[in-house]
């Protein structure tokens, strides 16, 4: 199986570059899934109904979110009603949404994604590791699920690591997001679970974090509250992994992807 996982998309700028490249890269690269991280699509916080179907037309299967989940308020009415949205599986009892979703192919096959949110310099959750671990016995890879692709949307890359060693051999995939530089560390762990620390933003690099330089830089120079944060409009990069998988589910290879935008590319076998 061919699954593609792209990072954060912020703002219009992302949100353009993600739906005009996933429909080529689907084709050219012969994938099975698509998943993005949606949560700072719309104008840099949160998601909308509209943006996530927008997502779903240009060939994405799963949204995930993070800690902006909820910034736009409409997510919290309407999450619970569209079953191709995770939010983080650590959120207390009772809050709307999922923290898992059951995706099947069309040929039969089941994709399980999973979010957690990391706790080091975040909102203090509940426990990742202990959400993480009851998705996973639940779903066991290779016979519940034929690919599991977990999410830690955190800011402690010492966290995003040792998740993804604790989800070794039982996922496909564990993927850093949250702070929008893709990390040169992708690898396949000893167990067989593809890694990378962060995927990095899909949005104008020419920024801070995709939010406009200025407004950005001013609130570190000056110390006082400014104007409000918006993402910067310039050309978006798309950035993500692939990861291929064998019959058991275990990945067998991992490429990092960087589409147009400032970044270069970091794979010369994928498309420009």
């Amino acid at each position: 199986m061919r699954l593609m996982y792209l990072g954060d998309v912020v703002g219009r700028s992302g949100r353009d570059a993600v739906v005009r490249e996933v429909p080529r890269l689907r084709r050219d690269l012969k994938l099975d899934f698509v998943a993005v991280c949606g949560e700072n699509a719309a104008h840099g916080f949160g998601l909308t109904a509209t943006i996530a179907q927008e997502f779903y037309d240009a060939g994405v299967d799963v949204v995930t979110l993070g800690n902006h989940a909820w910034d736009q308020r409409e997510m919290l009415a309407y999450i619970d009603r569209d079953p191709r949205i995770v939010r983080p599986a650590n959120y207390p009892d009772g809050t709307p949404g999922r923290g898992a979703a059951l995706y099947s192919l069309p040929d039969g096959r089941k994709v399980l994604v999973v979010q957690v949110m990391g706790r080091l310099f975040m909102d203090p959750l509940d426990c990742p590791f202990a959400s993480a671990q009851a998705i996973l016995q639940k779903y066991p890879l290779g016979a519940a699920v034929q690919a599991v692709i977990v999410d830690i949307h955190a800011e402690a890359t010492s966290e995003k690591m040792s998740m993804g060693h604790f989800c070794d051999g039982r996922a496909s995939l564990v993927a850093g997001t949250h702070s929008h530089v893709p990390t040169a560390d992708a690898q396949v762990l000893p167990g067989g679970t593809a890694y990378i620390t962060d995927l990095g933003m899909c949005g104008d690099y020419n920024s801070v974090i995709g939010m406009k330089k200025e407004a950005a830089m001013s609130r570190f120079i000056r110390k006082i509250p400014g104007e409000r944060l918006s993402p910067a409009e310039g050309e978006a990069t798309v950035c993500g992994v692939v990861v291929e998988t064998d019959r058991s589910g275990k990945a067998v290879s991992v490429q990092p992807i960087r589409i147009a935008g400032r970044l270069q590319q970091a794979e010369p076998g994928f498309p420009p």
